[in-house]
């Protein structure tokens, strides 16, 4: 912003009356304007804001959850060709406490 307010200078410093020279200047003070409204909005509505959702995370964290019993759905976890790692039955960010696989959590086998 700097920078682009020694330009808006220089340029109205070699003519002061071209219509240039005047519509530089007025960005230059509507620069100042706006710069102060993103400072109050940034710390009246994003940093709370990103308070608020840190903090619902953390409630999040704190509460756990029963994982719900296992239905096979026959519509659900079809494998019609093996996963390129591991045995190829579990999937890339496979969580066995989370994620069941087609026979069931790992767990309760």
């Amino acid at each position: 912003m700097a920078a682009f307010a020694r330009v808006s200078r220089l340029l109205l410093a070699n003519s002061p009356r071209s219509p240039l020279g005047r519509f530089m200047s007025d960005v230059a003070h509507q620069e100042a304007g706006s710069a102060r409204t993103w400072k109050i909005l940034t710390f009246v509505v994003a940093l709370p804001g990103v308070g608020v959702c840190m903090l619902n995370c953390y409630l999040k964290m704190q509460h756990t959850h029963e994982r719900p019993e296992f239905v096979p759905y026959p519509h659900l976890r079809i494998r019609t060709k093996p996963f390129p790692w591991g045995d190829g039955n579990k999937t890339l960010f496979h969580n066995p406490h989370v994620n069941p696989l087609p026979t069931g959590y790992e767990d309760d086998h």
